[in-house]
């Protein structure tokens, strides 16, 4: 095991390498347009690991887009990760915000990745990560010290929900077998401050569509006489928060739980500089609910975020139209215990009835997930901790990420799994964000740290 270092030192340049030419595919899952390469990059993953030593791999066809599986088994009796991961990536929109184009990556230092960083889309979320469980069997087959079975699950639709994947799960149980699964598509809190997520939020995700005329009307003949769709609209998500910004679904609250002052000041004890996170925003100010700290309304409470709005006219010069339409796409992150369901229906029954007289309202549901908290007395979490001691030199800090992997509570629903988070991301990385790079010595170290803890996860069972 201590040869990983030497091996990560002599292999650094051809892993980067191969990262930069899977990074270079625009593997958009939420655009068609890109349908043939998003098939292009399942043919890529399978390759890689074939080549980093898996005996099986198999393109899985399924309902939407493919899922790579990939398996090296060395003796049955032993205990089985799988690593779960995803080869899709967010649409690069807005285009003209990146400093380089997001399909063709370049490595530039920074003040926090002074090693150099990988710009690129999907060079974090998540191919950087899911790339270093690659290089990391890779390492293990080589050298002869794989301690443990591996398998492989890399999808094609997480960042359009994994519906997919969930049909996938469902109807391969045997296959999808395992003791733990292992996820890189989270954070730390520092270059210097790894950490373990052992809680992500859920996801309610719906469009709204709020309608008046049967066609766009001239706005000195009609305005002022018949409802303009985009005013309500905005009048109505406003309406979502009061004056301390907090939701006012009825019912939104019901089964949130407060944590308790002793879980309040475990969370406080994360490395956190409010001063460095507004610079890092460019922001005067930070925003939110009422009586929570930024680190809190960021992690362990509910938000509801409108990730769109669109109507009327928006081309070159003037148009004085009242539209027809007005749209939105609204996102909630929920927490342990909503229901994503049962909150939709609350959201879409509460947006209904606050609609004026003039418009019809229509909410279409998107995608969601449960929320998920991982247990931290278990075998496999400690193995997590002592790994990132090995390679980080320090214990890791046990965070509540604000993300969504709505997959996860399927796993343990489907397949009685746990899983661990060891993620290398920071926050600056600008996932789902034109810019979106991923550092150097994180790529490397994740590399570093995966191995043990197979390691360790086999020694502890």
């Amino acid at each position: 095991m201590n040869s990983v270092k030497n091996y990560i030192q002599e292999n650094k340049d051809r892993f980067i390498a191969e990262l930069i030419e899977l990074l270079k595919m625009p593997s958009i899952s939420a655009d068609a347009a890109y349908s043939q390469d998003v098939l292009n990059t399942s043919e890529a993953v399978k390759d890689a690991l074939e080549k980093a030593g898996c005996d099986k791999v198999e393109i899985c066809e399924t309902p939407g887009y493919p899922i790579v599986y990939g398996e090296k088994t060395i003796d049955p009796a032993l205990p089985t990760v799988l690593v779960y991961g995803h080869y899709d990536v967010q649409p690069a929109d807005p285009i003209e915000l990146w400093d380089s184009d997001p399909f063709e990556p370049v490595i530039k230092k920074t003040d926090i990745h002074p090693d150099g960083a990988i710009f690129a889309r999907g060079a974090c979320d998540d191919k950087g990560q899911m790339f270093m469980h690659v290089k990391a069997l890779e390492y293990m087959v080589r050298n002869n010290v794989l301690p443990c079975n591996v398998k492989f699950m890399i999808e094609g639709e997480e960042e359009v929900g994994s519906g997919s994947l969930s049909w996938f799960v469902k109807n391969n149980h045997e296959k999808l077998k395992n003791d733990i699964i292992l996820i890189s598509d989270t954070g730390m809190l520092a270059n210097d401050t790894p950490s373990i997520t052992t809680g992500l939020r859920g996801l309610s995700y719906v469009e709204v569509e709020v309608t008046s005329a049967n066609r766009d009307l001239h706005s000195g003949l009609y305005g002022g006489a018949v409802a303009n769709p985009i005013n309500v609209l905005t009048k109505m998500i406003a309406s979502l928060h009061d004056e301390n910004n907090h939701i006012t679904i009825p019912h939104f609250y019901d089964k949130v739980e407060e944590l308790s002052q002793a879980e309040r000041d475990e969370m406080a004890k994360a490395p956190f500089s409010l001063e460095a996170y507004k610079k890092a925003l460019d922001i005067d100010a930070v925003y939110g609910e009422k009586g929570y700290t930024t680190t809190e309304r960021a992690s362990i409470r509910p938000t509801l975020d409108v990730n769109g709005i669109w109507g009327g006219y928006t081309g070159q010069g003037a148009k004085t139209v009242i539209p027809s339409k007005a749209y939105a796409k609204i996102s909630m992150r929920l927490v342990p215990n909503q229901d994503n369901q049962e909150i939709t229906e609350l959201f879409t029954k509460h947006f209904e009835s606050i609609a004026p007289a003039g418009v019809r309202v229509k909410v279409t549901p998107h995608h969601g997930g449960q929320g998920y908290v991982t247990p931290t007395d278990t075998p496999a979490y400690q193995a997590a901790v002592k790994a990132c001691k090995e390679s980080f030199g320090k214990e890791p800090i046990p965070v509540r990420s604000g993300g969504s992997i709505p997959i996860v509570a399927l796993f343990e629903e489907e397949l009685g799994s746990k899983s661990i988070l060891l993620g290398f991301g920071l926050d600056s990385d600008a996932i789902h964000s034109p810019n979106e790079h991923y550092g150097i010595f994180n790529f490397l170290k994740g590399i570093e740290t995966i191995p043990w803890f197979y390691h360790y996860f086999v020694n502890n069972k």
